[in-house]
């Protein structure tokens, strides 16, 4: 689930009970879409680490 922080957006594993991956300030569409929906870990290691290539 993404929720909102102050700065911007992070990812909340309700399973692990704390926040998982990097602080984002702007939350992209289709990685909110598919946090809030299926939520596919693989779906979502896949667009968190083409994210992450893309802040560098």
């Amino acid at each position: 689930m993404a929720r909102g922080v102050p700065g911007g957006y992070r990812i909340w594993d309700n399973h692990g009970r704390r926040w998982w991956g990097d602080l984002y300030e702007l939350c992209p569409d289709d990685l909110l879409a598919e946090l809030n929906g299926k939520a596919d870990p693989a779906r979502i290691s896949a667009q968190l680490k083409r994210y992450r290539a893309l802040k560098r």
